[in-house]
């Protein structure tokens, strides 16, 4: 194969796992990219992160860092990504790399064999994240599913890859973790076609995630009802 490809990646506090995850991701990349770059948002980390990545930046001028001032948390850094990626096709992925990269050629195959837009991963075991966190999930998908009829099995799975065309096509607004659902439906909208791939979700061994915390879950309840409207006018 011989994609182009711009791999994102939304870091906050990761400087036990974004070494490994580059290198990861540079190794998969090599089997399948002729042309690629991986850039990392450093969401205003407050540990090493930040040395780390521009570091590994130092030494591979295909890795891109961008900082930001202040935290703008899973939406902000995404939207700074997407906004910064140059290549045909976008990755978007976790610093803690949930998912083996290994899978990429899947991933690329499936997207050309269907015709899709994009491909959506999705976890074949989703109790690995621990019981509590596999509830929310179940219970996020039935809700997105509920509102927007959205038939999709895993809509916040960090692991997406589609044609950076279709970032011109929608416009994202979201700061918080309603990220992934607003891109879903606006492509949608846009009339982008899907695909879905499943994976096997590998749970996060260093760091701490946020994203299940009260505050991040009222901030995406908020960010859910503005996008309704959105979506209705």
């Amino acid at each position: 194969m011989s994609a182009s490809i711009s791999v994102v990646i939304p870091m906050y506090n990761e400087e036990e796992s974004i070494e490994s995850t580059v290198e990861a991701a540079r190794a998969a990349l090599e089997r399948v990219a002729a042309d690629y770059e991986i850039v990392i948002v450093d969401d205003a980390s407050t540990d090493r992160s930040g040395a780390l990545a521009e570091a590994l930046a130092g030494c591979d001028a295909r890795i891109r860092v961008l900082r930001h001032e202040h935290n703008r948390t899973l939406g902000g850094a995404l939207r700074t990504g997407f906004a910064a990626a140059r290549k045909q096709l976008v990755l978007y992925t976790d610093a803690d790399m949930p998912v083996d990269l290994q899978v990429l050629p899947r991933a690329l195959a499936l997207l050309e064999e269907s015709g899709a837009d994009l491909l959506v991963g999705y976890r074949l075991n989703p109790e690995a994240a621990g019981a509590r966190r596999a509830l929310y999930t179940r219970a996020y998908n039935a809700l997105i599913r509920t509102l927007f009829g959205l038939e999709l099995r895993d809509v916040n799975f960090a692991f997406k890859l589609f044609h950076r065309r279709l970032l011109d096509a929608v416009t994202l607004r979201s700061e918080g973790s309603l990220i992934d659902a607003e891109l879903l439906l606006k492509a949608r909208k846009a009339g982008a076609r899907f695909a879905e791939l499943g994976v096997r979700y590998l749970p996060r061994t260093r760091g701490s995630s946020t994203l299940a915390s009260p505050r991040v879950i009222l901030k995406l309840l908020r960010e859910l009802i503005a996008l309704r409207k959105e979506l209705r006018r």
